[in-house]
């Protein structure tokens, strides 16, 4: 029962947790007004629910904590980069934020924190482009400044959703172009394993034709070595029973010579 009451705890805790961290991930990408103190709130709650969903028995696998940790620390880093003066500043601390790498939600094709990465990219860049245009003077009652800055923060709005439906774009054609390639790579894949079969199935039959001849080659050299075998013991037999008739030839010869011819006295 502990145990299991745990386990709903843990559960629990990381619902409200993920709740939290989707509601901030949406105010991020909403636009916020300066004084908007409700998103430093949220992104200190998490950054305590975080700790302790560390520290309980039965947290979530590493992988799913490294992932709640970076998009925490993302959210966290946004807000610091949003209170920097300069624009340039600001982009600077916006190239090394690192954003989550899966949705949270599951629902969308990236995860929301890139979403909002695009667009505080594109937001830094329209500031940036702002500041180094060449500004007319303030006039005594600056509504000309006034008037040139509204227009610059519409132009910067649309610049910015142009520039993140560019990059969603590329980033739809590069998911696209890779699958192709993972599907070419498959089929040649396919292709060279195939080919390989039938080049090993083709060298299996003929080693099996060759091991077959070395058989017949061996039972054939078998065959004549025990004919030569027999041969060669016929010859010898013959050899002998020659050599045996010279013998008794040359000895019947020498008895009849002394026979014949007596000793002389």
């Amino acid at each position: 029962p502990e145990a299991s009451a745990a386990k709903m705890a843990t559960s629990r805790l990381e619902k409200n947790f993920l709740r939290l961290l989707v509601r901030c991930e949406t105010m991020a990408a909403e636009k916020r007004e300066a004084k908007d103190w409700r998103l430093d709130k949220y992104v200190g709650a998490l950054q305590e629910m975080l700790v302790e969903l560390k520290k309980h028995v039965s947290k979530p696998a590493p992988e799913i904590l490294n992932e709640y940790t970076r998009k925490v620390e993302f959210l966290k880093g946004l807000l610091e980069a949003e209170k920097l003066p300069n624009p340039t500043e600001k982009a600077l601390a916006n190239q090394f934020l690192a954003p989550g790498r899966t949705s949270t939600t599951g629902k969308e094709r990236i995860s929301a924190t890139q979403t909002v990465h695009l667009q505080a990219k594109a937001r830094c860049t329209g500031e940036m482009r702002s500041e180094l245009l060449n500004l007319p003077s303030l006039s005594s009652d600056g509504s000309e400044i006034t008037e040139l800055r509204k227009r610059s923060g519409l132009e910067d709005e649309k610049q910015s959703a142009t520039d993140l439906d560019a990059v969603l774009h590329r980033h739809h054609n590069m998911q696209e172009r890779l699958a192709e390639e993972m599907l070419s790579l498959a089929r040649n894949l396919k292709n060279t394993t195939l080919a390989a079969q039938s080049v090993i199935k083709q060298d299996n039959q003929t080693l099996t034709q060759s091991m077959r001849m070395a058989d017949q080659n061996f039972e054939k050299l078998k065959v004549e070595s025990e004919r030569l075998e027999q041969h060669t013991k016929k010859s010898v037999n013959w050899l002998l029973w020659l050599m045996l008739v010279v013998v008794c030839f040359t000895f019947i010869s020498m008895i009849l010579f002394i026979r014949i011819f007596p000793k002389l006295r």
